[in-house]
């Protein structure tokens, strides 16, 4: 009777099955039991001989018995995976003791290592990190800076112009504007970033690195400035460093000033590094200029300020003695592996 195979074929298949003691032994049991040449697909081809009445019946014991062989099918592969798994995992054991490969990643380059350090010793004193876009408007840039567009300072900023509004900021005194238009005094803020300018030579880039420090409090005056700087400047080249200030001119600033600091390599006594004059000019500084407080809308002299910046190649080149700046931008690793 065919619903007596359909029955033994389903007992010999579930056996085998289990007995199976590898994928490739499940597999081959698929086969012979269910696939397109299998003992239960024969068995189909013998319903044209099976009473039309029948048929139903008997194509519903042969899905039932299809059904029931693909459910221990997929049950002892599952078993017999994890068990392969398993066994890989107890022969294939890794040893974490072992010392890690060592990936030569080059060396952090000098004027990373002087902006850190920088940032860290100014962020001492509680001023907080801002940045800007390197491309900056020209308002931002000159206009709200106190540098309106006939204004001879332009001419010491030649630079690169994106169109009629538009430039690669040539110093980082924009975030100064930025931040004062969007922070409510008081303010002390430090901004170090990329600034662009026509000048390529022994001791100039025409991209390079500023750093700008702004305090902006009540009865701020020209001694806590050079307090600042001086406290700065002897974290950074050492105790026993000392600072001046030259009057000089910056349009955002009144008074302005250049500050210098001994020269760190020969201790104030004249060197190469110095020109045998002991001191280093090291950046510009004063007191922010009532017209910049004006286009940020900050009320003036209930708010006063200081602002300093300098370059950090500058810094870099005094701090290890480098001789020409155009080695900071060549990725030498025989310049960076001294750093």
């Amino acid at each position: 009777m065919l619903q007596d195979k359909i029955k033994s074929i389903q007992d010999e298949a579930s056996k085998a099955m289990q007995l199976a003691a590898n994928l490739k032994e499940l597999y081959d049991c698929k086969v012979k039991y269910l696939g397109k040449s299998g003992a239960l697909s024969l068995l189909m081809r013998d319903m044209g001989e099976v009473p039309k009445e029948q048929r139903p019946v008997i194509g519903k014991w042969m899905n039932e018995a299809k059904v029931a062989l693909e459910s221990i099918y997929d049950e002892k592969e599952k078993n017999l995976k994890q068990k392969e798994l398993d066994s890989k995992l107890l022969s294939e054991k890794l040893d974490m003791t072992l010392p890690g490969s060592k990936r030569g990643m080059g060396n952090q380059h000098p004027i990373t290592t002087v902006i850190q350090e920088v940032t860290a010793i100014l962020q001492r004193l509680g001023f907080s990190v801002r940045l800007g876009p390197l491309i900056e408007s020209d308002r931002n840039n000159f206009e709200a800076l106190n540098i309106p567009q006939d204004h001879p300072a332009r001419d010491m900023q030649d630079t690169f112009y994106i169109d009629k509004q538009h430039v690669l900021r040539t110093h980082t005194s924009p975030v100064q504007i930025r931040t004062m238009e969007l922070e409510k005094p008081p303010i002390r803020i430090v901004a170090p970033g990329t600034v662009f300018r026509c000048d390529s030579d022994q001791t100039h880039l025409p991209q390079f690195h500023q750093i700008e420090g702004l305090l902006i409090d009540k009865k701020v005056s020209m001694a806590d400035l050079k307090g600042t700087i001086a406290y700065f400047m002897r974290e950074l080249f050492g105790a026993k460093t000392k600072i001046r200030l030259r009057p000089s001119f910056f349009p955002f600033t009144e008074p302005s000033a250049e500050f210098d600091c001994s020269c760190p390599k020969c201790a104030g006594r004249g060197c190469g590094l110095c020109k045998n004059t002991g001191w280093l000019e090291m950046g510009g500084c004063g007191l922010v200029h009532p017209e910049v407080f004006r286009h940020c809308k900050i009320a003036y002299p209930e708010w006063q300020g200081f602002a300093f910046g300098f370059g950090i190649e500058r810094m870099a080149i005094v701090k290890y003695g480098i001789d020409d700046i155009r080695l900071m931008v060549e990725n030498d690793m025989r310049f960076l592996e001294q750093f």
